[in-house]
């Protein structure tokens, strides 16, 4: 605990044990500096000790200022915003909120000693991608330094009574009585003892199932002598069946190891196998694919030669049918001259002209050239013939060539698939042989380190299963044998010396159980006069405050004998009811932001934090209560020194101090702007 601040609670009984945790030097907030924070582009804002009063009208940024407080103080969540992110100011990348503390000596002392400057600041940057930082005095530091700093002031942003923001007045009394106690330890001071106190339960927890453990266990002892003697000659049956386990465990090792050697030695033979059987098969199919390109080429080659033995037959077998028809032209030509010569004789025998002499003439002609060309006809025909009688063995040889051709053709093509067939089913079975060798080798070296750790070979020829059955049947009888523990015989020749001992340590831990219930008792006591002591000096105040607002009622510990149940209860009545409980039900919103002030009102002269603010608190109330509660918070600020108070309001007020420090806040083209009231 640094020098300066609040010192821990004694564990001695007493009253004074509860006394507040009051850090014995005090600081205040001097000032905000808002840079890029919501509304403020920029601002300095000025604090004062005392009252700080912050008016202006809504919308103007007046919460803002708290909630830039409450972020440069640690809060993550706010009332505002699930997202830091979105406290930037609209198209700014980084914003900055500062608070300047007020570091100057006092009876010699610093408030932050680590600190040699007369101000302290601490500030917190926020960036739009979500991350966040803090800085004290420009250097860097991690949010629990933050919260350790705070914590020695007894400030907590996160407790209402410290920090209150917009609307959260009705959050205060929807609060349960324990987590309202709570609250007021903690504000006050307190909650340190209260986590003393249940540690301490925790620890009595611990010393009671301890008793029990040992209760359990002395009784066990004085049964179980006997029994673990029962245990210690099992145990040394045990032994020897795990002696025999070890053994047979190290003969599968080594049998397990042979297989696999065995397993990897034949499988490495198969792969050498199997690889020139594969290499042998692609010879095999190179030769046979060059035949069937060989075969394939001379069947190309004997289909064109029977083309042109085609063609050639087509030719010959034309030519002979143009002869033919030109030979029964020219017969058809000499029998009309046959038939014409009678009549060209009669003709001339009855003394024709030269024309009759001229065609005589010409059917001789006709005659002799159809004689001519029958005869060259007849000739062609013999040659064609032979022609044709030459060409039909020759195609016939050529087809038969083709057809031979064809069957080797396909004969070599199914011969290369067969091959290739084979050749896959050679590789598949050649990678099957890889992997599995692969497998045995990965087995093996799996072994290596037991094989290692189990030393020398052990030969045997027992198989891995024979030598695994004999394994589980001693392994199963080990397994009946579990409940012996290994260190039966120790346990057996210590039991009766042990039974003293425990004997002796239940009597010292009952001893310290008995002193820890009264110790206990004690400090729940004090802690119960410390409550009651408490409501006691604060119920005043509060009936106080209500009566100001034509109001009575009182506060109430709950529970005080059960310190995790215990909490305060709020009463109320107006305008001369009787006081019921406060709950969000029976009071109107008015009359419980009334009696919610007036418990807050009463806490202020033992809130240790320095620091405290409050915002819009007033929004249900009508003028007259607004104005009472506005001059009990003056009243208050008064009696507290080094105290500093902030606190948020759009309404006019007729109630003011000299002492008052006013704050305006107007909101100006986009912006807020910040203006002390001098």
């Amino acid at each position: 605990m640094r020098p300066g601040f609040a010192q821990p609670v004694s564990l001695s009984s007493g009253v004074k044990e509860v006394s507040q945790e009051r850090p014995s030097h005090l600081t205040t907030v001097k000032e905000i500096i808002l840079e890029n924070f919501m509304s403020y582009e920029y601002a300095r804002i000025p604090l004062r000790e005392g009252l700080n009063l912050i008016v202006g009208p809504n919308g103007a940024g007046k919460s803002s200022v708290l909630l830039a407080i409450s972020v440069a103080l640690g809060q993550a969540y706010t009332e505002r915003s699930r997202k830091l992110s979105d406290l930037i100011r609209r198209g700014k990348e980084i914003a900055r909120v500062s608070l300047v503390f007020d570091n100057s000596a006092k009876a010699g002392h610093r408030p932050i000693p680590y600190s040699k400057s007369d101000t302290f600041m601490l500030s917190r940057y926020l960036r739009r991608d979500g991350s966040y930082w803090f800085e004290a005095d420009y250097k860097e530091i991690d949010k629990s330094e933050v919260v350790r700093l705070l914590r020695e002031f007894g400030i907590n942003p996160d407790n209402l009574l410290i920090i209150m923001h917009q609307g959260m007045i009705e959050e205060l009394g929807a609060v349960t009585p324990q987590e309202r106690l709570r609250m007021v330890e903690e504000a006050v001071g307190f909650s340190a003892y209260r986590q003393r106190i249940l540690l301490a339960e925790q620890e009595l927890s611990g010393l009671v199932g301890e008793e029990s453990s040992l209760l359990q266990l002395i009784d066990n002892a004085n049964q179980a002598l006997e029994y673990w003697k029962q245990v210690y000659d099992r145990y040394q049956e045990k032994r020897k069946q795990v002696e025999h386990r070890d053994l047979l465990s190290k003969e599968l090792l080594w049998s397990t190891e042979a297989k696999l050697s065995k397993a990897l030695q034949g499988a490495e033979e198969k792969i050498t196998s199997k690889t020139r059987a594969l290499e042998d098969l692609k010879s095999q199919q190179a030769e046979v694919t060059a035949d069937a390109e060989q075969t394939h080429q001379t069947l190309l080659d004997k289909q064109v030669e029977l083309r042109k033995l085609y063609y050639a037959l087509i030719r010959a077998e034309s030519e002979k049918a143009k002869d033919e028809s030109a030979r029964d032209a020219y017969r058809s030509i000499k029998d009309d001259m046959a038939g014409l010569s009678s009549t060209i004789d009669e003709l001339l025998a009855r003394g024709g002209d030269k024309s009759g002499k001229r065609l005589k003439d010409l059917a001789e002609y006709v005659e002799k050239k159809g004689e001519a060309a029958e005869e060259d006809a007849k000739r062609r025909k013999g040659e064609l013939d032979r022609e044709v009688s030459s060409l039909q063995p020759e195609i016939t040889r050529t087809e038969e060539l083709i057809k031979r051709a064809i069957d080797s053709y396909i004969s070599f093509r199914v011969k290369a698939e067969v091959l290739t067939y084979r050749i896959r089913v050679t590789e598949s079975d050649l990678h099957d042989l890889e992997r599995s060798a692969k497998e045995y080798r990965s087995e093996l070296d799996k072994l290596v380190p037991d094989l290692e750790n189990a030393g020398a070979r052990m030969e045997t020829v027992r198989q891995p299963y024979e030598v695994s059955e004999e394994l589980k049947l001693v392994s199963a009888h080990i397994q009946k044998m579990q409940d012996v523990p290994d260190d039966a015989e120790k346990i057996y020749n210590d039991y009766s010396g042990n039974i003293e001992e425990l004997k002796v340590k239940l009597a010292k831990l009952q001893e310290n159980k008995k002193s820890m219930l009264v110790e206990l008792g004690s400090r729940k006591e004090v802690w119960k006069k410390a409550m009651e002591d408490l409501v006691e000096a604060v119920d005043p105040a509060y009936q106080a405050v209500l009566s100001a607002a034509d109001a009575s009622g009182f506060i109430k510990l709950e529970q005080a004998d059960a310190i995790e149940d215990a909490g305060f209860d709020l009463y109320v009545g107006f305008r001369g009811g009787a006081p019921s409980t406060l709950d969000p039900f029976t009071q109107s919103g008015g009359e419980r932001s009334v009696a919610l002030m007036a418990f807050l009102l009463s806490l202020q002269a033992r809130i240790v934090s320095p620091l405290r603010a409050l915002d819009e608190f007033d929004i249900h109330m009508d003028p007259k209560n607004r104005e009472a509660m506005f001059k009990m918070i003056l009243s208050q600020m008064k009696q507290r020194e080094a105290s500093q108070y902030i606190v948020i309001t759009p309404s006019i007020l007729t109630v003011f101090d000299k002492s008052a420090h006013v704050i305006t806040v107007q909101a100006v083209h986009g912006g807020s702007e910040v203006k002390e009231l001098k």
